[in-house]
């Protein structure tokens, strides 16, 4: 036999011993479920580019959060599709908005459950921008005035974190100052802090029904060429008073999640995004891969790149696998 003093495959010889070393630990208290909630009554409308995904109505979404608290996932991300738009997204902030409609029905009756609202505008404004228009350009600091009436509307009406997803600059500050004057100085912020322009939002579009209606989001969302930059939009959301950061999308962003690991001080976020899920699923679809097995090393990728939060289509899922030990 050759005399090798290190040898690294001996932590590998044993199933448990392998699991006793492992570096990357995964739970389910750490991933968030996000749901896109509609008008109507009774609703439950499948996805087409998101299979498995649904929308659902304010009396509907009981059924996914009583499935979801089985499995042992808690927090939920909120997206609302509202009955009406307007240049203005004042569906937003509406004390009767779909979101803050699903807030306060959700709260009550899944009290043990932690509610996330995404903040932003696209869903709700009648030309698919994030923000207010000046012609065809989206107003920075315009958007501002309206994002803070939005979280205050939000956090009124039972939102226990405020998830700002639009990209403008100094939205952070703005929002945070909003809650505080307003009496909600602990509900925390969790910023899309290095949002790219990508590709992988395709299904998304579809099921928030967001599409812009000219132009495209580049204005404000990431270059994703870019990791400078996106380190110092990260830095900028840490002096604003961001409670948590986020990198979005998550698959092909493993690096900058390490790297914003690095930097924050604060718990790093990575979204696992919609075209992620329906890469996922058309491929186990076509019988070309291992549906579980792919979204749990999708999974723990993140995890082993410093994601502390995991948000994914697949939460409940991958939360049955954590409880029936198969995460290998």
């Amino acid at each position: 036999m050759t005399e090798l003093i290190k040898r690294p495959r001996r932590l590998r010889m044993h199933s448990v011993l392998r699991k006793m070393v492992r570096e990357t630990r995964m739970d389910a208290s750490s991933l968030v479920y996000p749901i896109f909630v509609t008008e109507g009554e009774k609703k439950k409308e499948e996805i087409p580019s998101m299979p498995g995904q649904y929308r659902y109505s304010v009396d509907g979404m009981g059924e996914k959060l009583a499935k979801l608290a089985d499995a042992g996932v808690r927090c939920v991300l909120l997206f609302g599709i509202p009955g009406e738009k307007d240049e203005k997204g004042s569906g937003a902030f509406a004390s009767d908005g779909i979101v803050q409609r699903a807030l306060r029905r959700a709260k009550q009756e899944f009290p043990g459950m932690y509610f996330m609202a995404d903040l932003c505008m696209c869903e709700y404004t009648s030309h698919g921008h994030c923000g207010i228009l000046c012609g065809n350009d989206v107003d920075n600091d315009k958007t501002l005035e309206y994002l803070a009436q939005i979280a205050v509307s939000q956090a009124q009406a039972g939102a226990d974190l405020i998830a700002p997803s639009d990209m403008m600059d100094g939205r952070i500050a703005a929002v945070r100052k909003a809650l505080d004057k307003n009496g909600y100085a602990n509900v925390p912020i969790m910023s899309y802090a290095a949002k790219f322009a990508s590709s992988f939002y395709g299904p998304f579009r579809e099921a928030a029904d967001s599409a812009p209606a000219f132009g495209d989001r580049k204005t404000y969302q990431m270059d994703y060429h870019n990791r400078r930059e996106a380190l110092k939009e990260v830095a900028l959301d840490l002096e604003e008073g961001a409670d948590i950061v986020m990198v979005k999308p998550a698959m092909a962003y493993a690096d900058l999640i390490r790297e914003v690991r690095e930097l924050a001080d604060v718990p790093v976020a990575a979204y696992s995004v919609s075209g992620e899920y329906s890469m996922i699923k058309a491929a186990a679809a076509a019988g070309w891969i291992e549906e579980e097995a792919l979204m749990i090393e999708a999974a723990v990728c993140a995890y082993r790149a410093g994601a502390g939060i995991y948000i994914s289509y697949f939460a409940q899922e991958l939360a049955e696998c954590m409880r029936e030990g198969k995460l290998g």
